[in-house]
């Protein structure tokens, strides 16, 4: 590589750091690290939260899965922009009406109690290190692509970075370093896929050079899988602890609307971005591997000098998604587990020691967990089975219909826990027997046993209503 994008790179890790150090004096409490001292108006909102869940997933994952199944991947992953601007519209300004609320364990106890509380937490704390494990994976990947070293050694370089400047500062070095990310990826992807297509010879040429089932809305899926990416992208990552940590630190109700809105707008564009990005790739480099389809045509394609600043803006999507989930996963210990049931009178000054502490310990497991995925949407599916099962159904019946039946929470927990397991790592095919993935099985699990217990234990709430403004 050149050394002009050599440069180029390491002025981007440098910024970081910097932001890292400077945020890190106005992080004074634990409110400051985790919601930055809900601040943060739509525009910023849209920003860091664009940044946030277009990560390795969305970008590199993406191109590949696209690489090797046309368009029809895009048309399936399109469910989660869409389910964004469905939250925006009726879910996100909801949030505003709790009180101190930092953490989706604290909106779960007002409805639900101390119990749902606590599956609240250990679920999100997996489900954090799954989502920052497959952004470790993708980080390793872009270095070795970018250095040749191999992806374990790109792994603990650029997550050393994140866990630097998202330990010192806290959310206010997440947001602001999203931002620097956002428009780094708003600007350099979409450049690149239009230098792609030139090389290609326009957009004729693109299509010509294309099976056509590559082009086809359901590719070479039945419509069982079909159906099975779309809803695992329209639940998997939805109301997730980052995101809903992004509507919690919007000063009111309109600010999050707008953000939250706004950002799946976004984030349909960019499906079609990073989609027609791995076309390009297959037409060019039909031997590389799928996940190395986005940086192999940033590295070939472009001039010397731009090839860096593209390579850098991949890291920054990429690095930008793993900031926030692990700064979300510290705080969900911290606040949902430790201070609750620990140490309630925790000290504030203790309180944000051991956020940032758990912010390194946290950044070691997402690590381990990258090195035991086979590829990035393998993790990010991996780890949408251990959200949209369990937590989400009662989170949402929760805050849209004010819910408050605490044992109907906890069973429907424990049903899509238990019965997505048995899918997943059961004795027997149940999804070969059924046509149902895991997550689905663990969805229509969780909403029977809520609805029924629902009607079996509905009771008033437990909780003070001094809990919700």
């Amino acid at each position: 590589m050149h050394i002009l994008d050599l440069a180029g790179i390491a002025i981007y890790f440098i910024a970081m750091l910097y932001i890292g150090y400077r945020s890190s004096k106005k992080v004074q409490s634990s409110n400051d690290f985790a919601v930055a001292g809900n601040k943060i108006t739509w525009p910023i909102l849209f920003a860091t939260l664009a940044a946030s869940f277009l990560g390795g997933g969305a970008s590199m994952g993406r191109a590949g899965q696209t690489f090797d199944h046309g368009y029809a991947f895009m048309f399936a992953a399109m469910a989660f922009p869409i389910a964004t601007m469905i939250v925006g519209v009726f879910i996100a300004p909801k949030l505003k009406k709790y009180k101190d609320a930092h953490t989706v364990g604290d909106i779960m106890e007002y409805h639900y109690g101390v119990p749902a509380r606590i599956f609240t937490g250990v679920f999100s704390l997996l489900f954090c290190v799954g989502i920052l494990g497959a952004q470790a994976l993708a980080i390793g990947t872009v270095f070795n692509i970018l250095l040749g070293v191999d992806v374990v050694t790109g792994i603990v370089i650029g997550m050393v970075v994140v866990l630097v400047y998202s330990t010192m500062g806290g959310m206010w070095a997440v947001i602001q370093t999203d931002v620097i990310q956002f428009v780094m990826l708003g600007f350099f992807l979409p450049l690149t896929m239009y230098i792609g297509i030139e090389l290609v010879g326009g957009p004729g040429n693109l299509v010509a050079s294309i099976p056509e089932l590559h082009f086809s809305v359901m590719g070479e899926y039945s419509w069982g899988v079909f159906l099975s990416i779309f809803i695992a992208f329209l639940l998997g990552e939805t109301l997730v602890p980052p995101y809903t940590q992004r509507a919690l630190a919007a000063p009111d109700s309109r600010n999050a609307k707008i953000g939250y809105t706004v950002a799946g707008a976004f984030g349909v564009l960019f499906c079609f971005v990073s989609s027609t990005i791995g076309i390009i790739s297959f037409v060019l480099y039909p031997d590389t591997s799928p996940d190395q389809a986005l940086p192999t045509l940033i590295r070939n394609a472009l001039p010397v000098g731009l090839t860096g600043l593209v390579l850098a803006s991949l890291l920054a999507v990429v690095m930008s998604t793993a900031d926030s989930y692990l700064n979300s996963a510290s705080v969900v210990f911290v606040k949902d587990i430790y201070t609750r049931f620990y140490e309630p009178n925790c000290p504030e000054e203790k309180k944000l020691k051991l956020e940032r502490g758990v912010n390194l310990v946290i950044g070691l497991g997402a690590i381990a967990f990258a090195l035991m995925a086979t590829d990035i949407i393998d993790a990010l599916l991996m780890s949408y089975a251990l959200w949209a099962p369990t937590i989400l159904i009662p989170f949402m019946a929760g805050v849209l219909l004010d819910i408050k039946c605490n044992r109907s929470a906890i069973l429907a927990i424990l049903a899509g826990a238990v019965v997505t397991s048995c899918w997943k790592w059961g004795p027997w095919d149940l999804q070969g027997i059924t046509g149902l993935s895991a997550l689905i099985a663990g969805v229509v699990a969780n909403i029977s046993v809520f609805i029924t217990s629902r009607k079996l234990f509905s009771q008033k709430p437990t909780l003070m209503a001094s809990n919700v403004k």
